[in-house]
């Protein structure tokens, strides 16, 4: 997929803002829309099927928390990128964003160039993976679903079978924040109880053989791949 295929859906009550964030991004050859409102993005999303939305916190009549719960809700939203821009710097904000399922959180005002930037880190996590039947890419490290194996610079790490699936979970999806629980319900399931201490453990043996850049800890909610 090219940039110039790439379609950024922008909802913001601030005229000046739209203007200025579609003028940049069209620069970038994005395909770019805008809505003033809740209602109005979420039906421009049905109808455009946006790769990315840039979505404000504080709209009139339906808030950006809620439109993005919403849209989470639909499965053609399900791996969308979305970003809140928001003049709200509160953790609790932040955290409540994370918690509908954001991919990112940039406080305003914000230089278009540095906006650029981020939309630009998602976008690699989200289109370059390779997958060739049960062969995952990313950049030096490659995962063998089939075979059980995870290489960096194609040198086979040593991944006992519950530290694998955390990492199979984690980069099903790169960049979506995966909470506690859904890790402990997808790799333990409901048969067995196992401590709170027990991910952080798994969570840093995987660091120490991957590296510190892969697995971004989102603190008090749980843990990302980034790529």
């Amino acid at each position: 997929m090219s940039y110039s295929q790439i379609k950024i859906l922008i909802i913001d009550d601030e005229p000046d803002i739209l203007e200025i964030l579609r003028y940049n991004l069209s620069k970038e050859n994005y395909q770019v829309f805008t809505a003033q409102q809740g209602e109005e993005g979420l039906e421009l999303a049905r109808k455009e099927l946006p790769d990315l939305i840039i979505l404000d916190i504080m709209l009139p009549e339906t808030d950006g928390i809620e439109l993005c719960r919403r849209l989470r809700e639909k499965p053609e939203f399900s791996h969308t990128l979305i970003i809140f821009l928001t003049a709200r710097g509160e953790a609790y904000s932040e955290i409540a964003g994370f918690e509908v399922g954001a991919d990112d959180y940039i406080t305003k005002p914000v230089k278009p160039r540095v906006l650029v930037s981020r939309i630009k880190a998602l976008l690699r996590r989200k289109l370059p993976i390779k997958e060739e039947e049960n062969i995952i890419q990313f950049g030096v490290l490659t995962i063998d679903k089939g075979r059980h194996i995870v290489l960096k610079n194609n040198v086979e790490i040593d991944m006992p079978k519950k530290e694998f699936e955390i990492l199979l979970l984690l980069t099903s999806k790169p960049g979506k924040l995966f909470t506690r629980h859904d890790i402990y319900t997808s790799v333990w399931g409901n048969q067995l109880i196992v401590g709170e201490r027990t991910l952080d453990v798994y969570i840093r043996k995987l660091r120490e053989k991957l590296g510190e850049d892969y697995i971004r800890t989102v603190k008090g909610i749980g843990y990302k791949f980034e790529f």
